[in-house]
């Protein structure tokens, strides 16, 4: 790697930075409206029939923990893309579904779309950072983040939706909101501990993804939240090559890419899977494949999580994918999440 991190030294690794104080501020503002209080009492009655949860890119895979708890709790969770659910799947725009729209912007066009399709037919629970935005004007309730303006690839503004809907659930799971917000009160220290050695970090990434041609990311239950947004931060940031998806997926023909051209890294992920994932791990490098693995048992130092139990470290685990992204960009001497031919919202279908 270069001994010079001026490429890398803008307002992608700033908004990176700022990502304990986003969820500090998130955290502080969280409440309970008594618009959302009542869609989870008319939810826990049986007043739904389904919880559709939507989004794009990674506000949409950020989904991933929220429709997992909403399955474990027997509530009937589906995760369709926004662009998806309004051209092809606007069926399901009935009183009997409760729709969570999530949108940094509220803005994007599917967003758009979403209001003038739905027509409030549907109850709509908004996850957004930005207060006066279609998405929060048109949704029966709404939580705000509290991330700040962001540059461009989604960072802090992520992380602060993944605790959002963290709160969400626990809510319309009609848990104790003091457990919730205990629970959520390690995050931001937790990230910051991590933060403050993103040097070290890039350090020890250079040997592990010097010449490298693609990436791979794979997990399994809640850590598909990190690979798919993973695989979309490091195509955006970085222009590079990469791709999220199950471990079982990559069994299943992406195995047979193995080679020293590419990496893959590997999540843990919780307690119900892990021995799956290790598995895998131990495989890729027994057939001559570079990988590491993503946890609190993690191969190399960037890859190492705090246990801070599930709720956190749904968020701790796009952190490595942050550093993969910056270490990156140090190698091919290009500043990270520079804009070509993307906008920060997409306002064109």
């Amino acid at each position: 790697m270069s001994t010079d991190l001026k490429v890398i030294e803008g307002a992608y690794l700033r908004d990176i930075l700022d990502q304990p104080q986003a969820l500090e501020n998130t955290l502080a503002n969280l409440r309970r409206s008594k618009e959302l209080e009542s869609l989870a009492t008319r939810l826990g009655k049986g007043k739904f029939q389904r919880v559709v949860l939507t989004g794009m890119g990674s506000s949409f895979h950020a989904l991933h923990p929220l429709a997992l708890q909403l399955i474990n709790h027997r509530y009937t969770a589906i995760m369709v893309e926004t662009s998806e659910l309004v051209h092809h799947k606007n069926r399901l725009f009935d009183p009997r579904t409760l729709i969570v729209a999530v949108s940094q912007s509220g803005q994007s066009a599917e967003m758009v779309r979403l209001a003038t399709v739905n027509r409030k037919r549907s109850a709509v629970i908004a996850v957004t950072n930005t207060p006066d935005s279609v998405l929060a004007k048109h949704a029966t309730a709404a939580l705000l983040t509290q991330a700040g303006s962001e540059f461009s690839v989604s960072c802090k503004t992520y992380v602060a939706t993944l605790m959002a809907l963290k709160w969400l659930g626990d809510a319309l799971c009609e848990r104790d909101a003091k457990f919730t917000r205990r629970e959520l009160t390690d995050a931001a220290p937790a990230v910051a501990s991590y933060l403050a050695g993103w040097k070290s970090h890039l350090e020890s990434l250079a040997a592990e993804l010097k010449n490298i041609r693609y990436l791979f990311f794979v997990g399994r239950g809640a850590s598909l939240a990190a690979v798919g947004t993973g695989a979309l931060i490091v195509k955006e940031a970085d222009l590079f090559p990469a791709e999220g998806m199950s471990s079982a997926a990559f069994r299943h023909g992406p195995f047979e890419m193995l080679s020293q051209e590419g990496f893959v890294a590997v999540f843990s992920g919780d307690a119900k899977t892990r021995d799956l994932n290790r598995r895998l791990f131990a495989d890729i490098q027994e057939h001559g494949g570079r990988a590491g693995l993503v946890g609190q048992n993690g191969t190399i130092e960037c890859f190492r999580l705090p246990d801070h139990g599930e709720s956190v470290r749904t968020i701790l685990e796009i952190l490595p994918v942050q550093m993969v992204t910056l270490a990156l960009a140090a190698l091919t001497g290009r500043e990270p999440g520079k804009f070509k031919l993307a906008t920060k919202v997409t306002a064109t279908e």
